[in-house]
């Protein structure tokens, strides 16, 4: 009989290159930087090159990050983290079929509205948008996560270490714990496996509840789970 494998055991991923789609907004230039910070490759990917590439040297000097059209940042990273606005989600997926077949994608879109009353969910066909990227992206396999981690935290080069829980959903075990494995990259952060990609909505939807508690409080507040230890409890 197999052993089962723990939750706590997570894969190596110091050498997986990162490519950003929509790496030109402050959440895909964050998480480019806190990833480069951590030693990977990070591709900014845009629908213009000379934006991505403006984008890559806007960040601090010295870290590993280029700046590429979309289709680039897609075919030569290991592992793709989509970033794009949400009115745009679709189209982009479309157009990059064939180079994100086989890879690990991270939808980390928030399909949300605003108006005077602050942040709404938006609804959406297939459920969520990860649920939207899974079924356009029929040959990759695709991941939710990274939904509730501050822009304003990941750029603010005062900071070191980010005090946040990066829920992870997917159905497949191997690409959830590399995503996992990649959350914890970014120090202070840790990843958490959080359901079946089909519960991915109301994760992308509790974004609008954050957004509310922040201006409430003047905060970038992320979430933690609590009782999950690094490493098996002992009971």
């Amino acid at each position: 009989m197999t052993q089962q494998r723990s939750p706590y055991d997570l894969p190596d991923v110091s050498g997986l290159s990162i490519g950003i789609l929509g790496g030109t907004g402050d959440q895909g230039k964050g998480l480019a930087r806190r990833f480069a910070l951590a030693g990977h490759q990070v591709i900014i990917g845009s629908r213009s090159a000379d934006r991505a590439r403006q984008a890559a040297e806007s960040l601090d000097g010295g870290i590993p990050v280029r700046g590429a059209e979309n289709a680039v940042a897609a075919s030569e990273a290991d592992v793709v983290i989509v970033a794009v606005p949400w009115d745009g989600h679709r189209a982009t997926l479309e157009s990059l079929r064939s180079e994100l077949a086989g890879k690990i994608v991270v939808d980390c879109v928030n399909p949300l509205g605003f108006d005077k009353r602050g942040a709404y969910p938006l609804p959406v066909e297939e459920g969520s948008a990860a649920a939207q990227a899974a079924s356009v992206l029929t040959d990759s396999r695709v991941v939710a996560a990274f939904h509730h981690v501050s822009a304003v935290l990941l750029l603010d080069s005062g900071i070191d270490e980010i005090d946040l829980d990066v829920l992870v959903l997917g159905d497949d075990r191997e690409a959830t714990d590399t995503v996992q494995a990649l959350a914890g990259r970014i120090p202070g952060a840790r990843g958490v496996y959080a359901g079946r990609l089909r519960n991915a909505g109301q994760i992308e939807a509790f974004t609008a509840n954050l957004i509310s508690v922040n201006r409430r409080y003047r905060a970038h507040a992320g979430i933690r789970a609590t009782d999950v230890g690094q490493s098996a409890p002992e009971r």
